[in-house]
């Protein structure tokens, strides 16, 4: 966990410079790995490396797999690796070895699309409104296990050309970003047995335990 939450940081750090107040996606990555404890001289470490501040430089890459979950979920993983040839085998042999688990084209099932989360500490806020002013498309409710006690919480969806601008936007208005990332969002859900479930979050959990693995996105609530 410790690992995947550094390189998320160095991705970020890269992406979009080392300052956290202008980097949304590096100032949510930071929170995250803080209720982690990650300690503070890692984080600041991974933030040099990322901004190729100092002499190590950071060679990671996005790499998107596809395929297909046991019972035919569709499944997209999104890998940060510094040896796409050592990762992309690995993750195939992983979909080989789900029961019924096979690599496929299955993108035109997700919208790929900015996310951006917050909460603010007005829980009467109207969200809706923020989220027309801000320029974000749709909003979504967050689960209430990541909304502070008496406060609002809200999932924004947008462009990804404009998720930086709602992210900033957001937190003008008093929002507290707690992600803001590029994410794969499923048009629909398939509909399983109990059974048939558990054999699918099996094969999510090993592929989300591969060391390289950043993000797995299923249709699946």
């Amino acid at each position: 966990m410790v690992v995947k939450l550094v390189r998320e940081i160095m991705v970020a750090a890269k992406l979009g410079g080392p300052d956290p107040d202008l980097n949304p996606r590096l100032a949510a990555a930071i929170e995250k790995a803080k209720k982690s404890s990650v300690y503070k001289d890692t984080i600041e470490r991974a933030i040099k490396k990322g901004a190729g501040i100092g002499e190590e430089k950071i060679e990671f890459e996005t790499v998107v797999y596809e395929g297909f979950a046991p019972h035919k979920v569709p499944v997209v993983v999104e890998c940060l690796t510094d040896n796409r040839n050592r990762t992309a085998p690995e993750i195939r042999n992983l979909f080989k070895a789900g029961s019924l688990g096979q690599p496929g084209s299955v993108s035109f099932f997700f919208n790929h699309l900015g996310v951006v989360e917050a909460t603010h500490t007005d829980a009467r806020r109207d969200a809706e409104a923020d989220a027309i002013e801000a320029g974000a498309q749709e909003i979504e409710e967050l689960e209430a296990e990541e909304i502070p006690e008496g406060q609002k919480g809200a999932r924004f969806l947008t462009e990804i050309k404009d998720l930086d601008h709602v992210s900033k936007a957001l937190k003008a208005a008093g929002w507290n970003v707690i992600a803001a990332e590029k994410r794969y969002v499923a048009k629909s859900f398939t509909d399983l047995s109990e059974a048939a479930r558990k054999d699918v979050m099996a094969f999510l959990h090993e592929l989300d335990d591969h060391d390289d693995v950043h993000r797995v996105y299923a249709a699946l609530k």
